[in-house]
C-alpha cells in the first residue's frame, strides 16, 4: 500500500509530496480514567464519553440487544480535546500498520510499545486534523476524487484497478479516501503555520554558497535513519534526564544487536517511527547541518547520537551514493542545462468551475489560438487565472524541476512555437506554449535559487517537527487506559 501511494509526484503548493496513511490500532481495551498530560482541565465533553459509545452516535443505530445477551461496548482509550479515540479505532490502525511492517520485512516491537507509539501518532494527527478544522480548511470531494485519479495514474493503474488494489491490501476505499482527504488537510494546515512563514535571507545564500566553494554541487547523497527520543517545550531539568535515560535505554539496545528499525517503533518519537525511522535517500543540503556532521566520519551502518531543541536523536549511517544529477564524481560541478522559455494560460477548478468545464474552455481557447481569432498574450490576459496573467501568461526561463511534473512532461513535447491542448496539473488545466529554448551553463542567478530552495527545505523540515512538538504539548490529552496512560505518560516525562 505504501508503495502505490508514495509513488504520487505533485504541486508542493497543493499536495504532499507522497502521500502516507496513519498509522493503524490495537485490541480492545476497557475504559479507565489517567492524568490529563496537557491541560490543567478538561474540555467540556458530551455526557456520554464516559464509554467509547460516543463514537458511535454518528454510527447506524445497531438493533436491540435481545435479553440476556451481552453486547460488547468499544472503550474510549483517549481523549484528544473534545474528541475521542476509541479502542476499536486504534485496533484497526494497528492492523494496518503491523501488515505494513511485516510486508516490509521489519521486525515488529513489544505490543504494548507499538500500541503506545501508534496510539501517540493518532493523537498527534488527530490534533491537527482539529486544528483544521478550526481554520476553515476543507477538502470537497472534487478535489479528493482528482487527487486519487492521480495516484491511480501515477501507478498506470486505471481508477478501479487502483481501487482493487487498495481493497486487496486490506483497506476499505471509502477509509481510504478520508485517509486521503486527511493528509491533504494536515498537508494544507503545514504549508500555512510553517511553509510559508519560512523565509532565507540573501545572507543566509552567501554564506551557504561560500560554504561549498561558491557553487552548488552534486554532493553524495546520505541514507539516514533516526530515533527521536524528543523533549517537551519547556521541559525541567528533571524531564530532560528522564529523556536521556530513554534514549540511553535505547542505544544500549542497539548496541546489544537490536534491529533498528524494531528500536525505532517502540522508542522514537519521529513521524517515520513506524517506517523504521528511515528518512530515505537526501543530499547533505537537504538534513539539518548537524545530522551532516554527526555522520561525516562515519562508516555505514554505524551509530552516533546528537542533541538538539526538538530532543536526543540516534542516528545510523545506511548508506552513501553518488548523487543522480552529477557526472559521478562527488563534488562534481553541475552539469549544463536545458531552460525553456514558456508561457500558459491557466484554469483553476474549484466548486464555481469543474474540471469538465475547465477543459472546455481550454479547448475553446485553442481553436481560436489556431485560426489566429486572437493572440495568446491577449487570451492570457483575459482568462488565465494565475499572476502571470498580466505578462501575457509569460513564465520567463524554465528550469528542469521548476514545474510539477505534468507541466514539465507536457512543455518538453513541445517544439518552439507549438501549444499544447488542455493539460491538467494539480493547479487546474494549462494551455503550454513554448517560445524558446537553450542550453547554458548554470547561471550564477540559477546557483543562488538552488542554494535558496535547498536552505528552504532543510528549515521546513526542522520547523515543522518544532511545530508539530508545540501542537502536541498544548492538545489537551486524557487517557482512559491506564496501562497507556502509564506508557505514554513514562514516554513524555
Amino acid at each position: 500500500m505504501p508503495a502505490l501511494i508514495a509513488a504520487l509526484v505533485a504541486a508542493p503548493q497543493a499536495w504532499p509530496q507522497s502521500f502516507k496513511l496513519p498509522g493503524a490500532g490495537s485490541p480492545t481495551l476497557p475504559a479507565a480514567t489517567a492524568p490529563a498530560t496537557a491541560s490543567p482541565t478538561s474540555p467540556a465533553l458530551p455526557a456520554s464519553t464516559t464509554s467509547a459509545t460516543t463514537s458511535a452516535q454518528s454510527r447506524p443505530s445497531a438493533a436491540p440487544a435481545q435479553a440476556g445477551r451481552v453486547v460488547p461496548v468499544d472503550a474510549i482509550v483517549a481523549v484528544v480535546n473534545n474528541e475521542v479515540i476509541t479502542a476499536q479505532e486504534l485496533e484497526s490502525r494497528m492492523q494496518l500498520v503491523e501488515a505494513r511492517l511485516k510486508s516490509q520485512g521489519v521486525s515488529l516491537p513489544p505490543r504494548a510499545e507499538f500500541q503506545k507509539q501508534l496510539l501517540e501518532r493518532m493523537i498527534v494527527d488527530r490534533a491537527q486534523m482539529q486544528e483544521a478544522k478550526e481554520q476553515g480548511i476543507r477538502v470537497d470531494d472534487n478535489l479528493l476524487d482528482n487527487a486519487i485519479a492521480r495516484i491511480a495514474q501515477q501507478n498506470s493503474m486505471s481508477l478501479q484497478e487502483f481501487r482493487n488494489k487498495v481493497e486487496r491490501d486490506g483497506t476499505p476505499y471509502n477509509r481510504f479516501r478520508e485517509d486521503i482527504r486527511g493528509e491533504i488537510m494536515m498537508q494544507r494546515l503545514r504549508e500555512r503555520e510553517v511553509v510559508n512563514k519560512v523565509q532565507i535571507t540573501e545572507s543566509e545564500v552567501d554564506n551557504f554558497l561560500a560554504a561549498n566553494g561558491g557553487a552548488m554541487s552534486a554532493q553524495p547523497e546520505l541514507d539516514i535513519a533516526q530515533i527521536l527520543v524528543r523533549i517537551p517545550e519547556n521541559a525541567t531539568p528533571e524531564q530532560i534526564a528522564q529523556r536521556r535515560a530513554r534514549a540511553d535505554e535505547a542505544l544500549q539496545q542497539l548496541r546489544g544487536g537490536a534491529d533498528f528499525a524494531r528500536v525505532a517503533a517502540t522508542y522514537s518519537d519521529a513521524s517515520d517511527a513506524l517506517n523504521g525511522g528511515d528518512m530515505g535517500w537526501r543530499s547533505p543540503d537537504r538534513l539539518p547541518q548537524l545530522f551532516v556532521d554527526a555522520v561525516a566520519q562515519r562508516q555505514d551502518g554505524e551509530i552516533s547520537v546528537v542533541k538538539s531543541a526538538n530532543g536526543f536523536h540516534i542516528l545510523k549511517l545506511v548508506g552513501r551514493r553518488s548523487a543522480a544529477a552529477g557526472n559521478g564524481k562527488n563534488g562534481a560541478a553541475l552539469p549544463a542545462v536545458t531552460e525553456t522559455h514558456v508561457r500558459h494560460i491557466l484554469i483553476k477548478v474549484n466548486q464555481v468551475v469543474p474540471a469538465n468545464e475547465a477543459r472546455r474552455k481550454l479547448v475553446e481557447l485553442k481553436e481560436r489560438l489556431d485560426h489566429k481569432a486572437a493572440t495568446f498574450e491577449e487570451l492570457a490576459r483575459l482568462y488565465s487565472n494565475d499572476g502571470s496573467a498580466s505578462k501575457g501568461g509569460d513564465l520567463g526561463w524554465i528550469y528542469p524541476g521548476d514545474t510539477v511534473p505534468e507541466f514539465e512532461k507536457a512543455m518538453n513535447a513541445l517544439q518552439p512555437g507549438q501549444i499544447s491542448d488542455p493539460v491538467e496539473s494539480p493547479f487546474g488545466f494549462h494551455l503550454i506554449q513554448v517560445l524558446e529554448r537553450k542550453t547554458d551553463d548554470m547561471s550564477r542567478e540559477r546557483q543562488r535559487t538552488l542554494a535558496k530552495q535547498a536552505l528552504r527545505e532543510r528549515k521546513v523540515d526542522e520547523a515543522t517537527e518544532d511545530w508539530l512538538r508545540q501542537l502536541r504539548d498544548r492538545t489537551y490529552v486524557e487517557y482512559r487506559n491506564d496501562e497507556l496512560a502509564g506508557l505514554a505518560g513514562a514516554a513524555r516525562q
